[in-house]
Parts: structure tokens; C-alpha cells; sequence
């Protein structure tokens, strides 16, 4: 730097430099990779070392030709002195006199930490003590087809600490209505310590931007359901000095959320067509997230979306084929209203349920929801292309009927009182008598009326 560059980029705090260069850039047409790479106002990041340095030397040598050396110090206290300096080589050179309380600085282990955490996928290298500390790439920024599997692997076990091979992996890439850079992966397997309830998956998207990074773990990225995705998400639109108090309430931030949970719903029901056997291989490990995703979401669009990845047997299906709730509704009469689905341990437990007889009997198809939560999720989905989703156990033998009841259960106001109309028809309430008689046995029971 010259005199003059020394007194406008080191004598004013949150200088940005950066900003001014590419405005020069735009102004000349150069590339703008060249610019997106620019990262920062030197000022904030230059005048942050003084919380940790009592005093800070800088010695510079401007590239002009015949251009004389300075030499700029400071204690921080907005004031400093700037002399021409001797033997002093082209570049600058910048000297940090630590306080006695932060001399872990000094330690070449502690900075390299820092270093890999904070600024590992920074444009340039970076050398402490002649050797270069940020060797991962960051993936996120070259284009899918450049990045071979085996550069996956490396990236995902570097981000998420484990050893397995990610069973997933998905790169997203959008300039509008944001600048995102995401890259996803989903893990082989759930440790035992988080499937078996012992502890809390931590969130595991990394936010930055510019490759700097902004939050490890950032739980406001993606909703808490999709914790168990492993990534880093890059977006320009994020300033560098976000706060977490603003990143907790920031419109830009959940509107990126709702961008990523979308994309990524869609990649899942993608992969879902794309090989049914891997998803629901994946689906059997992770599907207790999306139900929590189903309970937890209140966005009527999304729970939607979500209950799209769901899979169920069928009364209309042999046993042990899957089908969908989309796949339900396409196969549905003119004029149903209404989705039945049957909450059992298994198809065996359907098939003898009176239930199922009376359903049976109107030739309506009833999916089997074997798992433990169903009968919550599927009361929490309620509807899914704007058809109505019931347990069988509420059927009253007429779809108008149902209809009806259906209507009075969204009007929050309404008393839930018995009528006549939730009893069940002679035929079926000799079927469900028999059926208890056969259940329990003469020796528990005598008499059902």
C-alpha cells in the first residue's frame, strides 16, 4: 500500500475496500467470478485483531515503481502514526503484539483451529507457518458433473465428523429469488444414541457466506424435522456480520429456509419414482422425521408435500405392495370425497377389523398404517388434493355423511355432541358385537349389547 491507501483502508474502521473494488470491476466488464470472490470490508475484520492485540504493526511496500515502504502502528484507541520504513519487501506485512490474557493465540494449533473452522473454503490459501491449512475444496461452488463421487465422500465426512458413505447426496444451485449454493447429504444410518431416543440430533447444516462461515450447525436454516441432513448452505444475500440475534429473526433467513425445505422435498419425491426399493430403504430409517415434519409443520402446502413421501399397503393391493396417498386418489370413484385409512399393527389386524367389512362392502379402498404414530399423523395431514383424510373407524356407511361430519370438525366452535347419526347401522353393529365375542372370548366376556 501507498501512504495514502494506508490512511483510507487502516485509519477508517468497516472501510470497505471490497466494495470499492468491485465497483471498479463492474465498471471495467470484467468477470464476475472474479468479484464474487471478494469477500468482507477490510476495516471490520483489520480492527476485530485488537481484541486480542495491545498493538498492531503493519509494513507495507506499494507495487508502484520507486514506490517507498511505511510502516503503520496502533493501539486501537482510534489513533496511529504511519513513518517510511527500510528494508521492507514488496506486499504487507502485518504484526500482532498479543495481551497478556489471549497468548493461546500464539499457538500454532489454536490459530490452524480457527483457520479450518472459520475460513477453510476461503478462495485462496492460507499457510501458517509455511504450510497450507485450508486443503478441502469447497464443493458447493464447482458444478455437479465436476465433482466425482469420491469428492463427496471426502466432503461429507469432513463436514459431518463420521465415516460412513452418504446414502444421498443433492447439489442446489439458484440466483434467484435468492443466491443459494447448497449442497445435502443425507447419512447412511442414525447412531443408536439418537434412533433409540438417548440424545438430540444437533442440527447439521453449516451456514455461510462467501465460503466464510457463518453459524456451524444452524438450526434456523431448515426446519428441526430435517435435522438429520448434513451440508452447507452458501448464499451472497447473507451479510458477513450477521448476527445470531438476526439470523433468529430475519425475513431473508426464513424465506431461504422455505426455498431449501421445498427443494429438498421435491429431490425426495424424485428419488422416490427414481429407485423405490433405495427410498424406501431410506424412508424405513428416517421416516419418523417427516412424521414429526407432518405434526410440527403448519403450513397446509407443505404438510402436503411431506405426506407425498408416505407409503401404505392397501385392501386393493396384494400384501406387501406399497402405494401412495397420491396413487389412492387417482384410482378413486367420481364423486368420493373422502381417504379411509385403517391404523393396525398389521394386515392381518385390518383384515379382520369390522371396519374394514363395512368398507369392503361399499368396494372403498383403505390404506394400512402399521406404524405407532400414524393415526396421529394422519389426523394431522387432513387433507391431501383436497380430499378429505379419515380413519375407517369413522365411517357411517354414506360419504354425505362423513362430509358432514367432516365440516363440523374444522369449526373449532362447534359442540362435539352425539347424534344419531353416529350410530352405526343394524348390520354393522351385529358385525362389531361378533367381533368383539370372537376377540375376547367366552371366558372374559358373557354378553356384548
Amino acid at each position: 500500500m501507498t501512504k495514502e491507501e494506508m490512511m483510507e483502508n487502516l485509519g477508517t474502521i468497516a472501510r470497505s475496500g471490497s466494495k470499492a473494488f468491485m465497483q471498479q470491476l463492474d465498471g471495467s466488464g470484467s468477470s464476475s467470478n472474479i468479484a464474487s470472490s471478494i469477500i468482507g470490508q477490510f476495516g471490520v475484520g483489520f480492527y476485530s485483531t485488537f481484541m486480542v492485540a495491545g498493538s498492531v504493526e503493519v509494513y507495507s511496500r506499494s507495487a508502484f515503481k520507486d514506490s517507498p515502504s511505511y510502516h503503520w502502528i496502533s493501539d486501537g484507541t482510534g489513533k496511529y502514526n504511519i513513518a517510511e520504513a527500510e528494508g521492507v519487501q514488496r506486499g504487507t506485512k502485518i504484526v500482532i503484539h498479543l495481551k497478556d490474557d489471549a497468548t493461546d493465540f500464539s499457538f500454532n494449533d489454536v490459530v490452524g483451529k480457527l483457520i479450518k473452522k472459520y475460513s477453510n473454503f476461503v478462495g485462496v490459501p492460507i499457510y501458517l507457518d509455511g504450510e497450507c491449512v485450508n486443503t478441502v475444496q469447497a464443493l458447493w461452488t464447482k458444478r455437479p458433473k465436476d465433482i466425482t463421487d469420491q469428492e463427496h465422500v471426502d466432503f461429507y465426512r469432513f463436514i459431518s465428523g463420521g465415516y460412513d458413505t452418504p446414502l444421498y447426496k443433492f447439489q442446489y444451485t439458484t440466483d434467484a429469488p435468492l443466491s443459494i449454493r447448497g449442497l445435502f447429504y443425507v447419512p447412511d444410518d442414525i447412531p443408536d444414541m439418537f434412533s433409540m431416543g438417548f440424545s438430540r440430533m444437533d442440527p447439521g447444516i453449516s451456514l455461510f457466506s462467501r465460503r466464510v462461515l457463518i453459524q456451524p450447525k444452524c438450526k434456523e436454516i431448515l426446519p428441526e424435522w430435517l435435522r438429520f441432513m448434513k451440508g452447507v448452505v452458501d448464499s451472497e444475500d447473507i451479510p458477513l456480520n450477521l448476527s445470531r440475534e438476526l439470523l433468529q429473526d430475519s425475513a431473508l433467513i426464513r424465506k431461504l429456509s422455505n426455498i431449501l425445505t421445498s427443494r429438498i422435498l421435491r429431490f425426495f419425491a424424485d428419488e422416490a419414482k427414481r429407485d423405490r426399493v433405495k427410498f424406501e430403504n431410506f424412508f424405513s430409517k428416517y421416516g419418523l422425521f417427516f412424521r414429526e415434519g407432518v405434526v410440527s409443520t403448519e403450513d397446509a402446502s407443505m404438510k402436503e408435500d411431506i405426506a407425498k413421501l408416505f407409503s401404505f399397503e392397501s385392501s386393493f393391493e396384494k400384501p406387501g405392495k406399497l402405494t401412495n396417498l397420491a396413487a389412492y386418489v387417482d384410482r378413486m370413484s367420481p364423486g368420493r370425497k373422502h381417504i379411509y385409512y385403517l391404523c393396525v399393527p398389521n394386515r392381518e389386524a385390518a383384515e379382520s377389523s369390522p371396519y374394514y367389512e363395512a368398507l369392503k362392502r361399499k368396494n372403498i379402498e383403505i390404506l394400512y398404517a402399521y406404524h405407532t404414530h400414524d393415526d396421529i399423523v394422519m389426523a394431522n395431514i387432513e387433507k391431501f388434493k383436497d380430499k378429505y383424510i379419515i380413519s375407517a373407524e369413522n365411517f357411517k356407511g354414506d360419504e354425505a355423511v362423513d362430509d358432514s361430519e367432516e365440516k363440523k370438525s374444522e369449526d373449532k366452535e362447534t359442540d362435539m355432541e352425539t347424534s344419531t347419526s353416529d350410530k352405526l347401522a343394524e348390520e354393522d353393529e351385529s358385525l362389531l358385537i361378533n367381533w368383539i365375542k370372537t376377540t375376547l372370548g367366552e371366558k372374559k366376556v358373557t354378553d356384548v349389547k
